[in-house]
């Protein structure tokens, strides 16, 4: 690098410092005396490695933790690109289609990863490491309900047996009373929640409230609504958010179907899950009929959601 170009960069760093108020030679200070920058620092290695903590002794609790860790992840990256959405102004399809495109790629990750659940444990060593874990469960994952939150109105997550009977004029409070994955662990006959659910309504109602109020006319169904009608008839556009329905609405939840399928069944009969849950009520996606994006699908298609994929699972002879 020759010293006119040199001399270019620092006049620029000046520049730039004095518009802000700083000193350069000050910074420049620092960087003299600043280490080198090393890969283990910069993503924080050490740290990532050191927190997964197995409550038994059995070797596979630790790939349980892992890939529950991974898949925590991936829903942070899956956020980062809704927020995106949801805080652009500009209402540029190409932004839009780049943004569900990304999405889409987090969630085949992590369908396609799934098989390390499923094929990846002992069976025997799950079924005698999951007591440890006892009121724990997936249920509780946080992110998991900030993307329903981000991705439509709350008036869709609303349990399908009472959902006509809500809309966009009842308030997110009420309609947070009756989202659909609050069935799923409450007690059909005395109607009591499990303690999974009271442990994590404890920690997080406050701020999914808070996040739902925050995007009640922003959600990227919203979004996509306000869009001009040419935008809205893009075909990549439609193709890329219903890819992300499917995705995150059918496919996921069979995943976990198949692993529960995996570990929670022996000789016909059901084991609960660890929080209690009814999973075999709670998980399939034809039972939810949860659908971020409605419009743009027919009454068949919503009729029959998730349909033939719950139908290979529960009757494969007649699929």
């Amino acid at each position: 690098m020759n010293k006119e170009h040199i001399d270019s960069q620092i006049s620029k760093l000046e520049e730039k410092y004095k518009d802000s108020g700083q000193d350069l030679s000050s910074y420049l200070d620092g960087l003299l005396y600043q280490r080198y920058l090393t890969y283990w620092d910069y993503i924080h290695l050490d740290t990532l490695l050191s927190i997964q903590v197995p409550r038994t002794h059995f070797p596979d609790e630790e790939i349980f933790i892992m890939y529950h860790q991974i898949t925590e992840l991936y829903f942070k990256l899956i956020l980062h690109e809704q927020k995106q959405i949801v805080d652009d102004k500009t209402q540029d399809v190409d932004f839009f289609i780049e943004k569900a495109d990304r999405i889409n790629s987090y969630y085949k990750v992590l369908i396609s990863s799934f098989s390390v659940m499923i094929k990846g444990m002992q069976r025997e060593q799950f079924m005698q490491y999951r007591m440890a874990l006892l009121p724990a469960s997936g249920f509780q994952s946080a992110q998991y309900r900030m993307i329903e939150l981000y991705a439509t109105p709350m008036e869709n997550l609303v349990h399908f047996s009472e959902r006509d009977n809500f809309s966009s004029k009842n308030s997110i409070e009420e309609l947070y009373e009756h989202i659909y994955w609050k069935k799923g662990a409450t007690d059909v006959v005395t109607g009591e929640k499990t303690l999974t659910l009271k442990q994590f309504e404890y920690r997080y109602t406050p701020r999914l409230i808070r996040i739902a109020n925050e995007v009640k006319n922003s959600t990227i169904y919203h979004k996509y609504q306000q869009l001009p009608q040419k935008s809205k008839d893009n075909k990549t556009l439609v193709e890329a958010l219903k890819a992300l329905d499917v995705n995150a609405n059918i496919n996921w939840p069979l995943m976990h179907m198949g692993s529960a399928y995996r570990y929670l069944t022996k000789d016909n009969a059901q084991i609960d899950a660890t929080g209690g849950t009814n999973w075999k009520e709670y998980l399939p996606p034809s039972f939810q009929k949860v659908v971020f994006f409605p419009e743009l699908y027919t009454k068949q298609e919503l009729n029959n959601w998730g349909k033939q994929w719950v139908d290979h699972i529960f009757n494969p002879e007649k699929v």
